[in-house]
């Protein structure tokens, strides 16, 4: 009996951009990519790596043919070519550990399948900024990783100590984590790592050792963001969430060893996240005090952001604002609603404009889950039904609906919430999108009743961790 040849990884190809060197040697969408200069490509990193070269020669398939176009590129020229997904061998790589915190292991029953999905693969973190463990790696991965210099990466450490590590990771197997970051460092690396902290396992004294242990790895280790551990209501192991003297605590540790890093490094090298602040009821501090690391997705400086918009925005629009609506509700999690209060009460100080603010409690993971990216679209139709007046306008957060098909977790759409409510509905990020809503200049805003809006951009942004984004 004869095996069946498994055939070779392709990479289907959604879109080509104009003037590109893929568009001038006939490339065309819905073409697979085999192979770019007689290398076989399993993922775009592949074949960024290969199609570096001046002369490009890609093997693709069309309509079930094999053929090979080849063509000059030009000091300069894109490529070109964009995939429907980013791996072309798997969706993505999964995770072997069992952390007690995994917020996948959390989740309620009877959701969409994607969010069971646990990855920890390199590959997104060096594509998109995706924090993994490098616990799953292959020779081959890891070969790989040195010869295509694929950095920065983007590090979950936990604990530098081997054993807490891996009781963190419930992996007795974890690799030395230090020792896979020194190897990084022969080969000049940018690693930047976190430290998801879990009150009386890797908190206090365990926390500052680590943080010491990385420093001795700069630059290679270029910083180290201190994140609270997010716990729902369906975790199983007994672990809480941080107190506000905890996160006081945690706080002048960071500040004593930032002291520190920045005589040494000229950086504050560690940096603890905005919910430490705002559980600990303390003032943000100024961008700069992040040196210009790009980490919002992983919750550092979002909060100064929004007031530093904020405060442009006062200066810049507000003498000349004309609302067309009278009264509107700004909807948010209860974590940064009163930030978003005091913003609401300037606006409406400053123009006359009737802005409420309603914080949504998460009902489906657990009230001790308070960011508002991970709001339930049916907590926010119930919870607003039940406040009564709710105003000409809704204005929820954009990060809601984070995902390629525009829905919360729970999968409802803003269209959906509209037509609940019997109220447009406007998406949010900072409070110039708010400003644009009440003078119906915001382009995602939705009309119950209208359905399938023509939206002219979408609602998911590029970058950012969901997995959802890339499968």
């Amino acid at each position: 009996m004869t095996a069946k040849v498994k055939p070779p990884i392709a990479g289907l190809i959604k879109a080509i951009v104009p003037g590109s060197a893929a568009e001038s040697i006939g490339v065309h969408v819905g073409d697979e990519l085999l192979a770019v200069n007689g290398q076989p490509c399993q993922d775009v990193i592949d074949v960024q790596y290969y199609g570096a070269d001046e002369w490009l020669e890609l093997l693709i398939r069309r309509d079930g043919q094999e053929l090979t176009l080849a063509g000059p590129r030009q000091y300069d020229q894109p490529l070109g070519l964009e995939f429907q997904h980013p791996t072309f061998d798997i969706d993505i790589r999964r995770c072997n550990n069992l952390c007690e915190f995994c917020f996948v292991l959390q989740m309620p029953n009877r959701m969409r399948r994607t969010l069971y999905i646990k990855d920890d693969d390199y590959r997104y973190s060096f594509l998109f900024g995706h924090f993994v463990t490098l616990t799953n790696l292959s020779e081959h991965d890891w070969q790989r990783i040195i010869e295509q210099h694929l950095s920065p990466l983007y590090v979950s450490v936990h604990a530098t100590d081997l054993e807490l590590r891996r009781k963190c990771l419930r992996n007795p197997n974890a690799p030395d984590i230090m020792a896979q970051l020194r190897e990084l460092s022969h080969y000049h690396f940018e690693v930047h790592t976190q430290l998801v902290i879990t009150p009386g396992v890797n908190d206090g004294a365990a926390m500052e050792r680590s943080i010491r242990d990385l420093a001795t790895l700069w630059p290679t280790v270029r910083s180290v963001s201190v994140v609270p551990v997010g716990l729902t209501k369906h975790h199983r192991y007994g672990l809480r969430t941080t107190t506000r003297d905890e996160a006081v605590a945690t706080l002048d540790t960071c500040d004593q060893l930032q002291a520190q890093f920045r005589k040494r490094f000229g950086v504050g090298f560690v940096y603890p996240t905005d919910e430490w602040f705002l559980v600990a009821g303390r003032t943000l501090p100024p961008l700069d005090w992040y040196d210009g690391l790009a980490l919002h997705e992983n919750g550092l400086g979002m909060v100064r952001a929004f007031e530093d918009e904020w405060a442009s925005v006062r200066k810049r629009e507000l003498t000349r604002l004309k609302p067309k609506v009278q009264r509107v509700t700004l909807v948010t999690a209860r974590l940064f609603a009163p930030v978003l209060a005091r913003a609401a009460q300037e606006l409406s100080a400053a123009t006359g404009l009737q802005a409420g603010v309603k914080a949504i409690a998460n009902t489906r993971l657990g009230e001790g889950i308070t960011v508002a990216g991970l709001l339930m679209g049916g907590d926010v139709i119930a919870q607003l039904r039940e406040a009564g007046d709710l105003g000409n306008l809704i204005i929820l957060p954009r990060i809601m609906f984070d995902h390629p098909d525009g829905i919360s977790l729970d999968d409802h759409s803003p269209h959906d919430i509209a037509q609940a409510l019997d109220r447009p509905v406007a998406l949010a990020d900072l409070m110039g999108d708010v400003i644009d809503a009440v003078q119906g200049r915001n382009a995602l805003t939705f009309e119950p009743g209208l359905l399938n809006p023509d939206l002219p951009e979408p609602i998911v942004r590029d970058g950012g961790w969901a997995v959802e984004k890339n499968l």
